[in-house]
């Protein structure tokens, strides 16, 4: 199986990553099922990434039918270590216009339907969130930002919804009250889940639209939208370039040791399918003398 550190996630317009070099499409399964789509690895300006676009190829899956559990798994099996994730959002101030981007370093999660954790089913994992994107490659992201001489915004929270339907005009106000500065739908439980794995993980955030939370004006048109995720992915794409020549060879952030005091159950008390399902994440943790 081909090895790769660094992971990309695509979200919304970006299914592909191009200039590439010594490509190939690896097929996974894994214990919570298939991934979104293939994931392809290559080599982009002589580093090593893996590539998943998060609604698969031709975007049939819906932001509740991600499979992000097998897709966080998938990208750990790679060797991923680092994982850039792209997602597109509404703006809810108006300084954060749309064809801006967002580094954001908090997260809001107001889903209701997702599986939020691989832990269950007779193991407890509880990692510390407090912080749920990497400082380190975050930073990396926001200074690729500022070198693309893209206009973007460092820090923000984004408000997760549940969607497919965007946000009723109450609602996209009580977020903005609430502090939130950009609302979307697919970061949780993928930040989560990262977290759970100890991938560093963070995101590159492009605005398409003000969200509906303006009484002086009418909803963005969905065509609207989409030509300006166009043109922030186009901007994304060269930020990733940047960015991933810059990532460190070594980690030092938490983010590499979150499930270090994380598990509160006794190992002799996991079922031993459980171990044997959860190995590639628990199986520094749990010794020999435990099974």
């Amino acid at each position: 199986m081909p090895q790769a550190k660094i992971g990309v996630i695509g979200g919304s317009g970006l299914y592909s990553i191009e200039g590439l070099t010594d490509i190939q499409e690896v097929d996974i399964d894994t214990p919570f099922g298939k991934p979104s789509d293939s994931i392809t690895i290559g080599r982009l300006g002589g580093v090593g990434i893996a590539f998943l676009p998060r609604h698969g190829k031709e975007h049939h899956l819906s932001p509740a039918e991600v499979p992000s559990r097998a897709n966080i798994y998938a990208l750990k099996s790679l060797g991923v270590e680092w994982l850039i994730a792209v997602n597109a959002s509404g703006s809810l101030k108006p300084d954060i216009k749309p064809g801006d981007l967002v580094i954001p370093d908090q997260l809001i999660d107001r889903t209701q339907n997702r599986i939020s954790s691989f832990f269950n089913e007779g193991i407890v994992a509880h990692i510390i969130f407090a912080e749920p994107f990497c400082p380190v490659l975050s930073q990396i992201l926001y200074q690729a930002a500022k070198d693309a001489s893209v206009t973007v915004h460092q820090g923000g929270t984004y408000l997760v919804m549940e969607g497919p339907a965007f946000s009723t005009r109450a609602e996209s106000q009580l977020y903005g009250s609430w502090g939130a500065d950009i609302i979307g739908m697919t970061l949780s439980p993928e930040a989560k889940l990262a977290r759970e794995a100890e991938i560093c993980y963070a995101t590159i955030v492009g605005v398409t639209d003000y969200d509906c939370w303006q009484e002086s004006s009418e909803p963005t048109p969905i065509d609207v939208i989409l030509e300006t995720q166009r043109q922030t992915t186009d901007k994304i794409r060269e930020i990733i370039r940047l960015a991933i020549t810059r990532i460190p060879d070594k980690r030092r952030c938490g983010c590499a040791t979150a499930l270090k005091t994380a598990i509160v159950t006794d190992p002799r008390f996991i079922p031993a399918e459980q171990k044997k399902r959860l190995n590639l994440l628990i199986g520094k943790y749990i010794t020999k003398g435990d099974s």
